[in-house]
């Protein structure tokens, strides 16, 4: 890296190398069996420069090849967007936790083990469903190295376990699923197997749903599915800078229920999305973003932050190791004090939403959404009746979320990105087709 960054120095005003450097190893189940086990590395050095006040950037997995690098990052600074940031200078950066030695002693046999733990006991339960998902553990290195005097590094672990299953009876198909993510080694399946197991009870028999608008209990997957897609771009400071994001302008404004809160937060210790820093070398912080209903701020990366006259909030981001660009970090909607018994005994009808597919299709920037609930259930008189099939839930979550009934107790990790509780909704369209 300090070879890179020499070379590029001698031809440009400013330039940064980032390195990102992987070892995972998963192991993937399909139709019951083992798939495969796998064990893969990757190192990717990205280098971004400013030249004659344009960015310039190239990327190589060879790291013998320095001169093609820096030439390659000078020919596309010609064509580059005006740089209006400077590399952040050398810093100081929050203690974070996010690795865990213990994950590098955990065996392919003892990942297998746990895999076939999870299918055993998902089939003892539902001996003719068809489970597919795997375990994976991860160590990431991340460095960064810039012209400003900027140096950083740290290394991460991530340990993720998942469960899909298929039941199929004549033309009726049943799926469900789970996931857990966490830095530390994952050594108990039972988080996998009994939120699967509680699906399949829940959806042992089959009902109707009615085709008008029903009060609805979104679980914790289910607002992951539906209501989270439209936040991460309403609040991501490019979608605010040019102009697209229906809250842009409404800072200290109402416009969700007074009982909703939501931050960004890459601090949470032994969170797969934490971080001591960004992509970009720039400090992580909790960001509160919407704060008693009312939006108190954005995220921004370093270039999106200098247009818009504000600073990085440290979520600069790369997809491996392309440019970076605003991303939310860790996702936390505060939970409330009412557990889901107590929601589910308030509605005399209404569903259930566990999870939604295709909510992503409608106008995410305006904040609507529309899907098939892939897995959803019926209450009657406050008790869950059964599935409910060839259902439809639609709306716009900044109706469906300027009223929340209640909000949920029972919070709840989503991917290692976002935690949430379940939201109860009052009224919600629904469509169902007999």
């Amino acid at each position: 890296m300090e070879r890179i960054l020499e070379q590029a120095k001698k031809v440009v005003e400013a330039a940064e190398v980032f390195m990102v450097s992987t070892e995972q190893t998963p192991v993937k189940f399909e139709n019951n069996r083992l798939k495969h086990i796998l064990s893969k590395q990757s190192q990717t050095v990205a280098l971004r420069i400013i030249k004659k006040g344009k960015i310039g950037y190239s990327a190589t997995n060879d790291l013998d090849d320095v001169t093609m690098l820096v030439n390659s990052a000078v020919e596309t600074a010609e064509f580059g967007t005006a740089a209006k940031f400077e590399f952040p200078a050398a810093s100081n950066y929050p203690q974070v936790d996010v690795y865990d030695p213990a994950i590098e002693s955990v065996s392919m046999e003892q990942m297998l083990k746990l895999g076939e733990e999870m299918i055993d006991i998902i089939r003892g339960h539902t001996p003719d469903i068809a489970c597919e998902g795997g375990l994976t553990k991860s160590t990431t290195t991340i460095k960064i190295l810039n012209s400003t005097g900027g140096c950083a590094e740290y290394r991460k672990s991530a340990f993720s376990m998942r469960l899909e299953g298929t039941v199929i009876q004549d033309t009726d198909m049943l799926f469900v699923g789970e996931d857990e993510s966490s830095c530390h080694p994952l050594t108990d399946t039972k988080t996998i197997t009994s939120s699967v197991i509680r699906q399949l009870e829940w959806a042992k028999e089959q009902a109707e749903a009615p085709d008008k608008a029903l009060p609805v209990i979104f679980t914790p997957n289910g607002v992951a599915s539906a209501l989270v897609s439209p936040l991460v771009s309403a609040f991501n400071g490019k979608n605010v800078y040019e102009g697209s994001s229906p809250v842009g302008d409404k800072l200290g404004k109402a416009v969700f229920d007074t009982k909703f809160c939501l931050r960004d937060d890459a601090s949470i210790p032994f969170c797969p999305g934490s971080r001591p820093f960004d992509d970009e070398g720039v400090a992580t912080r909790c960001t509160t973003l919407i704060e008693n209903g009312m939006p108190a701020a954005f995220y921004y990366d370093l270039q999106t932050a200098a247009l818009a006259n504000t600073q990085s909030t440290g979520n600069g981001e790369r997809n491996g190791g392309r440019l970076p660009s605003p991303s939310a970090s860790v996702f936390v909607i505060k939970p409330g004090n009412t557990s889901f018994n107590e929601m589910l005994a308030d509605i005399k009808e209404g569903l259930v939403i566990e999870y939604v597919m295709g909510a992503e299709q409608g106008n995410v920037l305006g904040g609507d959404f529309a899907g098939n609930v892939l897995l959803g259930y019926k209450i009657e008189n406050g008790k869950i009746t059964g599935r409910v099939k060839n259902t439809m839930v639609s709306g716009n979550i900044y109706q469906v979320l300027k009223d929340i009934a209640a909000i949920g107790s029972d919070s709840k990790w989503i991917g290692g990105s976002f935690s949430t509780p379940s939201l109860y909704i009052p009224v919600l369209s629904i469509s169902s087709k007999k």
